[in-house]
């Protein structure tokens, strides 16, 4: 794999570099669970059914990402910094405490979900009819939680490395084997629900002996290393620089987690589990649609904070600009193509005509005001590549738990909007939270390298 080279190429070269195997790694990796759900939901006579239960299972996997996030995300802007100042071994360092933050978390989250599944799906709101199938996809998916979050966690410090190939590369193998064993037994060994987490499971594995090959391997010149238990201490202060800087992208996951249980509590209420279908559709459709505008702004962060770290304001500025103009125009696009055809979105995961019906002014809703998610994404980037711990923190909060949370029970109970306030809470703490958060960064981070130029 030909190594990005951060240190001397043109600013757009790298982001195009970092940001386009990225792309390719994060639109794969969504057929780990998007394929399931366009799978489960085509099981004859069952599959509307069967959606909306794997939905409720949603909550434990946003948790998980969560987890994965606060030590990949967190550990990897400073690792880049690292690497800019010429630290080598404080690299190697920080490399090494996310490994091992993710294993150790990965099996206490298999270990508490196995055992704590089904009361877990009931808080969820899981009727005795879904919880036929949303117990079983749990708990086997749960049994590749440390596959998934090695393979993760990992791929953000061999992309700061220069090796964004390498991250594709781990998930074109899980992906491509999902896409093939999902089909098979779903329907051809006729295990429904538990073969499309089985498939995972197994495709996960594939994912991680990859990425394992690189970071114990030579090929990195940053690597992990077997230290002996009396040195571990010594990565304690590493520890709690990563979770510190790793909470702004845990919260976000754990206040998506919130949402998710809150809309499929209120949508039981005004709308049956149809509705609960109907979100766990909206919700894939922006995975899918949200992959582009995660790719550039991961494909920005490391050369963010690398330029950062080196001391280099105007490369930080370059980069920050060329972010943004990737990313609105694209949102802008999203947002005009939702409007024109949105039965071509939801058509990827059920052709239930009933189902259609709903769902149609139900994304309308959901994705109105989509322009101003670039803005929350490309502010809370800036905060989280610079290290600026208070700000990314605040505003993962103040967007979904400050907001979205309150108004899907705002608008249905107090507004008399029924189902369609939940779908509403989404477009309003866009506008307010994205321009907030983008206004803020401009106004802090700016002046900042302004006089780091002087």
């Amino acid at each position: 794999m030909r190594q990005v080279d951060f240190e001397n190429g043109r600013i757009a070269q790298n982001i195009a570099r970092t940001a386009f195997p990225m792309l390719i790694a994060q639109v794969l990796s969504l057929l780990y669970s998007i394929v399931d759900r366009i799978y489960i939901g085509r099981i004859p006579g069952e599959g509307t059914d069967a959606l909306g239960a794997v939905g409720l299972c949603f909550p434990v996997i946003i948790l998980i990402t969560g987890f994965t996030n606060m030590y990949g995300m967190g550990g990897s802007p400073l690792f880049a910094m690292e690497l800019g100042r010429g630290n080598w071994d404080k690299a190697e360092k920080i490399m090494n405490t996310s490994f091992r933050l993710l294993v150790v978390t990965a099996c206490v989250i298999m270990g508490f979900g196995e055992v704590f599944a089904e009361p877990m799906l009931r808080v969820f709101g899981a009727s005795d009819k879904a919880m036929g199938y949303s117990l079983v996809y749990l708990r086997i998916y749960l049994a590749g939680t440390l596959f998934s979050m090695v393979t993760t966690g990992m791929n953000p410090f061999i992309n700061a490395q220069g090796f964004p190939g390498i991250g594709m590369l781990s998930v074109v193998i899980g992906a491509v084997s999902n896409l093939i064993l999902d089909p098979l037994f779903i329907f051809v060994f006729h295990m429904g629900v538990s073969g499309a987490a089985v498939a995972t499971v197994i495709s996960q594995g594939l994912s991680v002996m990859l990425v394992s090959h690189y970071i114990f391997g030579k090929k990195l010149e940053q690597r992990i290393r077997m230290e002996r238990v009396s040195r571990i201490k010594d990565m304690f202060p590493f520890a709690g620089d990563i979770i510190s800087l790793g909470l702004a992208p845990f919260i976000m996951q754990c206040t998506n987690s919130l949402v998710q249980i809150a809309c499929n509590s209120v949508l039981m209420t005004f709308g049956g589990e149809i509705y609960v279908s109907i979100m766990t559709i909206v919700s894939s459709v922006r995975q899918i649609l949200d992959t582009p505008v995660m790719a550039v702004v991961e494909g920005a962060s490391p050369i963010i904070s690398y330029n950062y770290g080196a001391r280099k304001p105007g490369n930080v500025r370059r980069a920050m600009a060329i972010m943004m103009l990737a990313c609105v125009p694209y949102t802008l696009v999203v947002w005009i193509l939702i409007l024109w055809k949105p039965e071509m979105f939801i058509s990827i995961f059920s052709s239930d005509k009933t189902l259609l019906a709903d769902a149609v002014p139900a994304l309308h809703l959901y994705f109105f005001a989509y322009i101003f998610q670039s803005l929350q994404y490309s502010g809370q980037t800036v905060f989280k590549a610079l290290n600026k711990k208070k700000q990314a923190i605040f505003f993962s909060l103040f967007r979904k738990a400050v907001m979205v949370i309150p108004l899907t029970y705002l608008f249905p109970y107090l507004f008399g909007m029924g189902a369609n306030g939940v779908f509403m809470a989404e477009p309003v703490s866009n506008v307010i939270g994205g321009a907030a958060c983008f206004t803020t960064m401009l106004l802090t981070i700016l002046p900042e390298l302004k006089r780091m130029e002087g």
